[in-house]
């Protein structure tokens, strides 16, 4: 008696889609809205910071600017996965 072997995908076959999940739009809007409301605090600091000298000015600056990346990893992971790690 001989032992069936299962079938493997043929390669030009296209995987079926994955099936949708709330955590993208949700993700998108949660993103959206954490941005915009750190866009709002940095504005309102830019009066105060604009008054100081351009070589303390522009550490803060650049920290400003990127410090709302660190999450966006983790953030990115759970949209796709459902896991924060």
């Amino acid at each position: 008696m001989q032992s069936q072997k299962p079938s493997s995908p043929k390669p030009n076959q296209p995987k079926p889609a994955p099936k949708p999940t709330w955590r993208k739009p949700i993700g998108i809007l949660g993103l959206f809205l954490a941005v915009m409301i750190y866009a709002i605090i940095a504005a309102r600091l830019v009066v105060p910071i604009s008054e100081w000298h351009v070589l303390v000015q522009t550490p803060i600056y650049i920290v400003l600017g990127t410090i709302w990346l660190l999450p966006l990893r983790r953030f990115l992971i759970w949209m796709e996965t459902g896991r924060w790690k």
